[in-house]
């Protein structure tokens, strides 16, 4: 009994924690918001996008757009026009709790028009700050991670070096988010990064948001986007799926219930 009761609890706990490769797989969660005419989602493998590496069947994204907002950036670059951002719902975390996530960074704009996307840690509270994770930005070549003309990152990159990836078809990536302007490139810098695991230590015991961002640099045409995956805090989802937390709190009450059983036998 004790040996079956050791075998079930490592498979909840790992069922808990595959949660984390499950966030995206009905949809954008609840509680999450996007801002810029709703050009979030979740998609599946996609032209040159494919899955992250975390075994999910969807990931999430956000594009930039011709008519969305100009004040969803937290930059001030010079020549921002339009963009996009997700944010999710608020989560605890502890100090020193490692927050990983993956990003695919997918851009149809090259040279002279520098589009962004970034990713930052929020405090719950009022917003604020707490951690820029990471920036990408279009240029044509070299590591477009951190990007071009923008703060330095706190997070750790793995690979630490981003250069972009030409899409398949020799011109530019493939992927629907991207609209009319999939497949297509202007000038040189198109295409994606791949999936780039980011990881970063959370300073401090609190409440926080997660931010993805995409920006249009000098002009709204020829879009890009940014993919992610996988968010845990300490190894656990921030959005656990409800049957994976229900089958855990079933669990542990059948170990409760069996611990009760054997003090009475």
């Amino acid at each position: 009994m004790q040996i079956r009761s050791i075998v079930a609890a490592a498979a909840l706990v790992a069922a808990a924690h595959s949660a984390s490769a499950q966030t995206f797989n009905g949809g954008i969660p609840a509680g999450w918001n996007c801002q810029g005419l709703s050009l979030c989602g979740t998609l599946g493998a996609d032209g040159d996008v494919t899955l992250a590496p975390t075994g999910a069947a969807k990931y999430g994204y956000v594009v930039s757009g011709e008519q969305t907002p100009t004040d969803l950036s937290p930059f001030s670059l010079g020549a921002e026009t339009t963009g996009s951002r997700l944010r999710s719902a608020s989560f605890s975390a502890n100090a020193g709790d490692p927050l990983k996530f993956y990003f695919n960074y997918i851009t149809s704009d090259g040279a002279g028009f520098a589009d962004y996307g970034f990713a930052r840690l929020l405090n719950a509270s009022d917003l604020s700050q707490a951690a820029l994770l990471f920036t990408a930005r279009t240029k044509p070549d070299g590591t477009i991670v951190p990007g071009q003309d923008m703060p330095l990152p706190q997070a750790t990159l793995l690979p630490a070096s981003v250069p972009i990836i030409i899409g398949q078809n020799g011109i530019g990536p493939t992927w629907s988010p991207l609209g009319s302007d999939s497949g297509g490139c202007f000038d040189v810098g198109c295409g994606y990064t791949g999936w780039i695991q980011s990881s970063f230590n959370i300073a401090a015991s609190g409440k926080y948001v997660l931010e993805f961002g995409v920006v249009n640099w000098d002009d709204n045409i020829w879009q890009s986007g940014m993919a992610f995956d996988g968010i845990t805090v300490a190894g656990v989802p921030i959005v656990p799926e409800p049957e994976t937390w229900a089958l855990f709190a079933a669990g542990l009450a059948a170990f409760g219930w069996m611990g009760r059983r054997r003090r009475d036998a």
